[in-house]
């Protein structure tokens, strides 16, 4: 390589262990491998070997049969059941060469065997093959990532999907009941969303629609989760928040909206208000999917039915008609006991 050059070896992305108790046989392993540009770890014992094998960077591992404390094998089965999130590649070096023992090598988990004296030129060779292994193993890893993205996320405006949302307000609820830890959902609905598509076209609604969208994801936590429920209504699961708490970061949403002016085509700005059924789990004696998207639902509509712009919540605990009453002034919500 070149003096100054920036270019990176592959061989240097793996980062490899050498796990053997002969002092020789390691250094002679570490120099050769130093030399084909390998950053290389050594352990002389199992024990030390298992330390370095969880590793999250650790792509690559030779690992002796016999060592003091875990053997080769043992370390073998170790890593594969404790599910490393990267796969790990592991050669097992040994003087055994029978047909049971490569068999109860490989069985035990390890990828690769070769028996000692260790050929240099072979082992180089092998090493290779590892690196390919691992190559396709990260691209596929990434085309599943890409596919997982595809199939939970709304393409329009980059928030959760209607399937993907549903999920998480189960995965809440289940936390809910085994934690007793409350959390909020807001079902959102622009106002007049028909008028801004008509005088736009529906690619300036669209764009008013990811605005809101990122206008939300700038202004909640980290682990709030935005969806996409279907038009332009959107559901935001707001973890760890109680009825008070959701009201409030409901109201803080309805007067960002308010105060933002949304592009059109890169220059024309329009005014965005809305509309927002709120329910919190703390105010309801069955928290359920059902009762959860029902209860949004019906403040919503209440929300829209009393003049837009507005934020209503809905609990087990207040009668209809008193609840009309509560909301009928302007950016206030009522809360359930």
């Amino acid at each position: 390589m070149e003096k100054g050059s920036t270019k990176i070896s592959v061989r240097q992305k793996f980062p490899l262990l050498v796990a053997e108790d002969d002092p020789v046989t390691s250094r002679l392993l570490e120099k050769k491998l130093k030399e084909w540009g390998y950053s290389v770890y050594k352990a002389e014992n199992g024990e030390k070997a298992w330390e370095i094998l969880r590793k999250p960077g650790l792509r690559i591992a030779l690992l002796d049969w016999m060592m003091p404390g875990i053997e080769g094998p043992q370390l073998c089965a170790r890593l594969r059941q404790a599910k490393k999130p990267r796969y790990t590649y592991l050669i097992l070096l040994t003087a055994k060469d029978t047909s049971f023992d490569i068999i109860q090598g490989l069985e035990a988990g390890a990828d690769d065997y070769m028996t000692k004296p260790v050929n240099f030129l072979e082992l180089k060779a092998r090493l290779q093959t590892a690196q390919r292994i691992i190559g396709l193993e990260d691209r596929w890893l990434q085309v599943q990532k890409k596919l997982t993205r595809l199939a939970t996320t709304d393409p329009l405006t980059h928030a959760w999907n209607r399937r993907a949302i549903m999920r998480f307000i189960l995965e809440e609820i289940n936390r809910c009941q085994r934690d007793g830890r409350p959390f909020g959902l807001l079902m959102i609905d622009l106002d007049n969303f028909k008028q801004i598509n008509d005088a736009y076209g529906h690619q300036g609604g669209d764009q008013v629609l990811r605005q809101v969208v990122r206008l939300f994801k700038n202004n909640l936590r980290t682990y709030d989760r935005i969806g996409r429920y279907g038009g332009d209504e959107l559901i935001i699961l707001l973890p760890s928040c109680n009825v008070y708490q959701t009201g409030t970061v409901a109201s803080h949403l309805l007067e960002l909206a308010r105060k933002n002016n949304f592009n059109v085509r890169g220059r024309t700005t329009t005014p965005v208000t809305l509309s927002i059924g709120a329910v919190a789990s703390d105010t309801l004696s069955q928290v359920n999917l059902d009762s959860l998207i029902m209860t949004a639902d019906r403040a919503l509509y209440l929300a829209k039915k009393l003049g837009r712009d507005r934020v209503i919540i809905f609990g087990d605990s207040v009668k209809p008609e008193i609840r009309e009453k509560q909301n009928v002034r302007k950016n206030k919500f009522s809360s359930a006991d």
